[in-house]
């Protein structure tokens, strides 16, 4: 039995639907983001609480501001002042981060006393990222903002 052109038309018609559906879906996935996006220095501010630690002592409201440092290569740096429930001090840490495809990505922050883990989303053609501690105990948000525009002599 031979289709007839009803079936073949509807077909066709199935077939250019699932593809038009299926190519917006795939460039939104990959909006060209890279460790590249993120490069340069970050004012930040971090706040939240600390529910449950492996260090009883930093249990309780958190608050942090400071610069990190993206070099674009997967690295970081910053330069911070916390208070952790009312004991407040300077620090410095270190860490690492990836960029995903879609400009989602994950960094760490690593201290003296422990490591913190985050999930971003970048914002504003990378001059902003939205983050949150995916530490087990830890209900932290992070957002930052590029200090000063690209190609400054200060960035």
């Amino acid at each position: 039995m031979k289709p007839s052109n009803a079936t073949k038309t509807f077909t066709i018609a199935a077939l250019t639907a699932l593809a038009l559906g299926i190519a917006p879906a795939a460039k939104a996935a990959d909006k060209g983001c890279s460790n590249l996006s993120l490069t340069g220095t970050f004012a930040y501010t971090t706040v939240g609480s600390i529910v449950a630690a492996p260090l009883p002592p930093i249990i309780g409201p958190f608050a942090e501001v400071g610069t990190v440092t993206f070099d674009g290569r997967g690295g970081l740096t910053y330069v911070l002042a916390d208070s952790v429930n009312g004991n407040v001090g300077p620090g410095t840490a270190t860490g690492t981060y990836t960029v995903n495809p879609d400009c989602t990505g994950t960094f760490t922050q690593v201290t003296p006393m422990f490591t913190s883990h985050y999930f971003f989303v970048i914002s504003d053609s990378g001059s902003e990222f939205q983050a949150i501690c995916q530490d087990p105990g830890a209900v932290v948000t992070r957002t930052g903002r590029r200090q000063f525009p690209v190609g400054d002599w200060r960035g």
